[in-house]
């Protein structure tokens, strides 16, 4: 045999015989004799669990990145304007219908909050606005687990909500459903929109 292939199959040996046990981390024992004989061998595991974050307000996926935006529509009646009566949304309205959407949040790094902000009152493109809060959320439960709350709307950033975790993992959610409230006369137009005028909302979960 070659003498320079030799040496290069020696070391190759060599480095496997050094590799194997440092990778499996397994050992072997090897007992003889006339009475009762025992033999023991160890194995180490270890698991890596990636910290997560999930949110979903509207269509999703869970655990998936989706980025379908719904758009909540109200169409108020004529006769009712500012009338202090609610209106609900448009049957379209959200991927659970008439205003309605699912909401979510999963983490497995402990307590989380939820927020929600906006760049301002509703607007029109002519300088009339409505405010925020004239938009209500009423959760529900949408499965057996925790009902999540939604935070108040308000013009601009709202009051951040503490989610708190149960043997360090969030696990919540909701139906939520908006309304509008419909207390006040407004000028005629169409306030909102998709990412026009205000009429978006951007919820915001968070682990510290």
């Amino acid at each position: 045999m070659n003498r320079n292939l030799s040496r290069a199959l020696s070391s190759l040996a060599l480095a496997a015989a050094v590799a194997v046990p440092m990778a499996a981390h397994a050992e072997s024992n090897f007992v003889t004799g006339g009475g009762p004989l025992n033999a023991s061998a160890r194995v180490d595991f270890q698991i890596n669990i990636p910290n997560t974050l999930f949110l979903q307000v509207g269509t999703g996926t869970l655990f998936a990145n989706n980025g379908a935006i719904n758009l909540i529509e109200f169409n108020v009646p004529a006769a009712a304007i500012g009338d202090g009566n609610s209106v609900a949304a448009t049957l379209g309205s959200g991927d659970l219908g008439t205003g309605a959407v699912t909401a979510t949040v999963r983490a497995n790094g402990g307590s989380a909050t939820l927020g929600a902000s906006t760049a301002g009152a509703i607007g029109n493109g002519a300088g009339d606005s409505i405010n925020w809060n004239e938009i209500t959320t009423t959760a529900a439960a949408l499965t057996t687990g925790t009902v999540l709350p939604a935070p108040v709307l308000a013009n601009g950033p709202s009051a951040n909500i503490p989610l708190a975790a149960v043997g360090g993992i969030v696990n919540q959610d909701a139906r939520w459903t908006y309304a509008y409230d419909n207390t006040a006369v407004v000028p005629a137009g169409v306030y909102g929109g998709v990412n026009a005028n205000n009429g978006r909302v951007t919820y915001t979960a968070s682990l510290p």
